[in-house]
This record gives structure tokens, C-alpha cells and sequence, in this order.
């Protein structure tokens, strides 16, 4: 099955079916007898005040009714993700580095030279633990292992796509924040990453929020172990 219904989760060959431009009548699920796709005739913001509230059938939508591995280049998708993931995790090193210490034109060279390091080692030292946890708990708690690259690049985009609230961190480039914020974002992307694995997973809530938790508690001791 190429879809999926965005209530249920069943699997659906087609989500409409269009008897002119502009003319659709959308496809019901056989299995709860919803309409499959709702979101088909929705505005985008819809779809992203949903995704914003943690609606799992808005996660069904994207992940699995607008990723369409035979439409997209899903390996090109990857790659840009990861690099904007990187991206916002380093400006968020950066951010709680300026919080901790006050930044001026006269910062000392060796000062300036140990805060790149630092913002490297959590940047990429951080993420190998987290993705290196995640996988692990996975195992444990969902009891579910990458059993192929296929799958493996699902999962994995899964989980950067759902951290998209990480570029409510660009607003603090504008706008003065207390220090807190970027720890209620964290928080935000961590609720969003269990949301994306229960969908993508289709495991008890319970169960993601320990998988995710565990990445994420991991990730947030590497990163404070030499601050």
C-alpha cells in the first residue's frame, strides 16, 4: 500500500480521485470508514497549527501521504535535513555559550578558539550519542531493530523532520529570549520526536516517550559534561 489513512493508519492505494482539475472526491478508508486523507483539501497552515499540537494523524500526513519516496529524492531530503539539524544545533550551542559568558569585540582569541570546540564536540559528539542511543533504545523498548537501509532512513527522517521546531530558535536571532527558552524547545522537539516514532513505529506512547527520552537525556549530558 502506497498511502496511509491519517485516522486509522491503514494502508490505502490512492487518496482521491480526481475527475477533473480542481475536481477531487476524496477516498475512504476501508477499515475505520474515515475519509482517508482530510488534510488534502486543507491549507498548509492547517496542517502545521496540527503538527504544532502534536496530532498524529497530521503526522501520518506528512510522513507517509506528502514523502512519497517515488516522488521525492528522499537520499537529497535526507542530506538537507541533517545539515539544517546540524545547522540549528550548533546555533543553539552558541546561544547557551553567550548565556554563560558575555560576548564582546575584546573576547580573547583562546576564548573564542574554546567555544568553536565546544559548539563541535556538541554538535556532532552529541548527536552520535543521541542517534547512537536512540537506535539502542529502540531495541530495547520497542524491541525493533533496523532491519534494513530502508527503514533505517525512514526513522531517521523521521525524527529531523519532527525536530522542526528548532527553527523557533531563529527567531532569538531578532528577538531577546531568557536563556530558559532553548531548554522549552528542547522539551518541544523531544514530545515532537515521540509523536513522529509512535506513528512511524506504531507503538504504545508509553514505550516512544522512554526511546526518545533516553536519546535525548543522553544527548543533554554529553553537551553538559564540559560546560
Amino acid at each position: 500500500m502506497k498511502y496511509r489513512c491519517v485516522e486509522c493508519g491503514n494502508g490505502m492505494k490512492s487518496l482521491f480521485v480526481q475527475y477533473s482539475p480542481g475536481n477531487i472526491r476524496l477516498m475512504k478508508c476501508e477499515n475505520c470508514k474515515a475519509v482517508g486523507d482530510e488534510y488534502i483539501e486543507c491549507e498548509i497552515m492547517i496542517v502545521v497549527i496540527d503538527l504544532i499540537l502534536h496530532k498524529p494523524k497530521a503526522y501520518r500526513h506528512l510522513l507517509y501521504n506528502v514523502l512519497d519516496p517515488q516522488a521525492l529524492n528522499l537520499q537529497g531530503l535526507l542530506w538537507k535535513c541533517s545539515f539544517g539539524f546540524l545547522l540549528l544545533d550548533a546555533y543553539r550551542s552558541l546561544l547557551i555559550c553567550r548565556s554563560k559568558e558575555e560576548w564582546s569585540l575584546s573576547t580573547s582569541i583562546d576564548s573564542f578558539i574554546w567555544t568553536c570546540q565546544k559548539i563541535l564536540l556538541d554538535v556532532f559528539l552529541g548527536n552520535l550519542m543521541f542517534f547512537s542511543t536512540f537506535v539502542l533504545a529502540m531495541r530495547i523498548f520497542l524491541g525493533t531493530w533496523f532491519g534494513s537501509l530502508s527503514s533505517y532512513k525512514d526513522i531517521l527522517l523521521a525524527i529531523l523532520i519532527s525536530s522542526y521546531f528548532k527553527l523557533s530558535l531563529l527567531a532569538m536571532m531578532v528577538w531577546e529570549f531568557p536563556s530558559s527558552a532553548v531548554y522549552i524547545i528542547d522539551l518541544y522537539v523531544f514530545s515532537s520526536n515521540t509523536v513522529a516514532l509512535k506513528v512511524i513505529s506504531k507503538s504504545p506512547t508509553s514505550r516512544c516517550v522512554l526511546t526518545c527520552f533516553s536519546a535525548h537525556l543522553m544527548k543533554f549530558f554529553i553537551t553538559q559534561s564540559w560546560s
